[in-house]
């Protein structure tokens, strides 16, 4: 009986190690983030106003408006594409002309120019 506690004590301190292991791992990446937020809040945007680029689309989302939006990066540097057809699919590369940037210029809204 004695080996059962014994176990059972050994299996608890496991279990909480791995979850002291996962919560600061979330911590880490969470930090990471938000270092890399803060860094492209201090730089100047890689993208001109009125500007062409050239990049691949890493995902949809409904951006501001709740239309599909395509979002991509230049430099690293977020592009939130609209009026994106239906035929493009997340991977493909296009081209999109800056429209604006956020507020914190750490992203910028464009429009769709072409698939490239």
């Amino acid at each position: 009986m004695q080996t059962v506690w014994i176990g059972a004590g050994v299996a608890a301190v496991v279990v909480l190690l791995l979850l002291l292991v996962l919560l600061r791992r979330r911590s880490s990446d969470a930090s990471e983030s938000k270092r890399a937020h803060e860094a492209a809040q201090e730089r100047d945007p890689p993208v001109e106003l009125g500007e062409t680029y050239e990049f691949g689309i890493t995902e949809f989302t409904d951006h501001h408006s709740g239309d599909r939006v395509a979002v991509g990066r230049v430099e690293g540097f977020v592009l939130f594409t609209e009026d994106v057809p239906d035929a493009v699919s997340k991977g493909d590369v296009i081209r999109s002309k800056v429209l604006s940037f956020n507020q914190g210029r750490t992203s910028a809204d464009a429009t769709f120019v072409e698939q490239a």
